[in-house]
C-alpha cells in the first residue's frame, strides 16, 4: 500500500524547512537528491524521518546510507571516502568526537549560526560541533552514558539504587553471588566503546585525559589509576563477568535484557527495547556512579555536517535544518528512543511520562564533559582501549599505575607529534 502524507502536514514541512530563507545559505551550490550517510539503524526509526521529506520534496530525495554499527568502523568508511573527494556522501551523521578531525582534514563545510536553532539545544550538546571558533556540524542526538539496574533484584535485597563505586560493588557482588547472573557490565571490547568507558571512570575519579582543546596531556596518574582499577578488581573479583571482553553497545544492552546482568552501563538508546523484553517493567536507569557520589559520563551522539565534496550542498543543508526541527527531534526520541537536542523536550510532562528517565538524562548529559576536541583523536583512542584492554584481561600481570603511565606517554608522543 502506498503511504500519503496529509496536505496539511505536508504545508508544515515546507514552511519548516523554508523560515528560516533569509539566512545565509546560498554560499552552498547544488541541489537535487542527495545520501545520508550515517551508522547503522538499530531501531528502524529513520527511514520514515526520511520518507516524510521525501514526500515534501520529490526533486531532492533523501537516500540512507546505513554504516556498521561501531563508531570505529564508520569512521573508517567515511575517511576512505573522503579523502578520495568523492561526492557520493553529502550529509554525514559525525559521532561528537570527529568534529575536529574533520573540519581540520578540510572535508566538511563551516555553517552559518543563524541558520539552526542553536540557542533552544542542551549547551554541551552544541559545543560539540564548534571547533576553533566555528560552527562546522549540527547537533542531532545527544547521549550520556545511564546505568541500566534490576530493580526488582534491588527491592527484593532492600538495595538502594547504588551512587557510589563501593556500592555498586557491594551489590553487583551480592546479586552474582545469590542470583548466578553478572554482577555488571559496560562495552569493555578494545574500541571506542571501551575508550568512553575509561574515559568516564577517569572522569568520575576527579580527572582528564586531555585538555578541552585536545593539545594537551593533563592526565593524573594517581586518578586515572583510581578508575582503572575500579574496572579491573571487577573482572578480577568477578562481579563483572569475563564474557564483556567482548561486548559492544548491542552486546551489553543484550545481555541486560535477556536477564543475565544485574547492571549494565549503556546509552539511553537501550532503554525502548528493554521496554519490550523479559525485564520490562522490572529495571531502572539512574546516574552512572563515582568515587563518592554520582559520576561523570563522556558526551556522546551524533552531529550532521555537509561533505565538502558534496555537488548538492544547499539541499544538504536544508535537510539539516528539517532533520534537527523540534518535531523531528521528538520523533527521533519517540520513535528511536534517542536522546533529542533540544532542551525544553526533556521538561515536556507528556514526554516524561512516557519515558520517565528524562529527568536522569538530562542531569547526566549537563554533567557531561566532551571528548578532547582533537585532530588526533582516532588515534588517542586507539591508544587508550588497547592499554585498558590488555588491563582488563587476565591474568592482570601489569599493576593499573604502570598501565596508566606507560599509556601517558604514548599518548604524549601522539600529542607533541612526535
Amino acid at each position: 500500500m502506498r503511504r500519503f502524507i496529509p496536505i496539511a502536514l505536508t504545508m508544515i514541512l515546507l514552511s519548516a524547512c523554508s523560515a528560516a530563507d533569509a539566512q545565509p545559505t546560498d554560499r552552498f551550490g547544488g541541489s537535487g537528491p542527495f545520501t545520508l550517510v550515517i551508522g547503522r539503524d538499530t531501531t528502524a526509526y529513520l527511514q520514515p524521518l526520511l520518507d516524510r521529506w521525501n514526500q515534501a520534496h520529490p526533486e531532492e530525495r533523501a537516500t540512507l546510507l546505513e554504516l556498521p554499527e561501531a563508531a570505529d568502523e564508520q569512521r573508517a568508511q567515511m575517511v576512505a571516502n573522503l579523502q578520495a573527494k568523492s561526492d557520493r556522501y553529502d550529509v554525514l551523521g559525525l559521532d561528537v568526537v570527529w568534529t575536529a578531525e574533520f573540519a581540520d582534514a578540510g572535508w566538511i563545510l563551516p555553517l552559518e549560526r543563524g541558520t539552526f536553532p542553536l540557542g533552544r539545544f542542551l549547551p554541551p550538546v552544541v559545543d560539540t560541533a564548534v571547533y576553533r571558533g566555528k560552527l562546522w556540524a549540527v547537533p542531532y542526538t545527544s547521549n550520556a552514558g545511564l546505568l541500566y539496574y534490576r530493580k526488582d533484584l534491588l527491592a527484593k535485597h532492600k538495595f538502594s539504587p547504588p551512587k557510589t563505586w563501593k556500592e555498586l560493588r557491594e551489590q553487583a557482588r551480592a546479586l552474582h553471588a545469590k542470583h548466578r547472573i553478572g554482577g555488571y557490565a559496560g562495552q569493555f571490547l578494545a574500541y571506542e566503546g571501551l575508550t568512553v568507558n575509561f574515559t568516564e571512570a577517569v572522569q568520575s575519579a576527579g580527572g582528564q585525559i586531555l585538555s578541552p582543546d585536545g593539545t594537551k596531556v593533563t592526565m593524573d596518574v594517581a586518578k586515572a589509576t583510581s578508575g582503572l582499577n575500579f574496572l579491573v578488581n571487577g573482572f578480577r573479583e568477578g562481579w563483572i563477568p569475563v564474557e564483556s571482553l567482548t561486548y559492544k553497545e548491542e552486546e551489553s544492552r543484550l545481555a541486560f535484557q535477556e536477564g543475565r546482568l544485574a547492571f549494565a552501563r549503556n546509552w539511553p538508546h537501550a532503554y525502548g527495547p528493554a521496554t519490550a523484553s523479559s525485564v520490562a517493567d522490572r529495571f531502572a536507569v539512574t546516574r552512572l556512579p563515582g568515587p563518592n557520589g554520582p559520576g561523570t559520563g563522556a558526551l556522546g551522539g551524533y552531529n550532521l555536517a555537509v561533505s565538502a565534496f558534496s555537488k548538492r550542498q544547499k539541499s544538504a543543508v536544508e535537510f539539516i535544518r528539517y532533520f534537527t526541527s523540534l518535531e523531528n527531534q521528538r520523533r527521533v526520541l519517540t520513535e528511536g528512543s534517542f536522546p533529542p537536542v533540544w532542551a525544553e523536550l526533556y521538561d515536556d510532562p507528556e514526554l516524561i511520562r512516557r519515558f520517565p528517565y528524562l529527568p536522569v538524562l538530562k542531569q547526566s548529559i549537563l554533567s557531561a564533559r566532551p571528548r578532547p576536541a582533537s585532530a588526533n583523536y582516532e588515534q588517542v583512542s586507539l591508544v587508550i582501549a588497547s592499554a585498558v584492554s590488555n588491563a582488563l584481561t587476565p591474568p592482570f600481570e601489569e599493576a593499573g599505575d604502570d598501565v596508566v603511565a606507560s599509556m601517558k606517554s604514548q599518548l604524549d608522543e601522539i600529542i607533541r607529534g612526535r
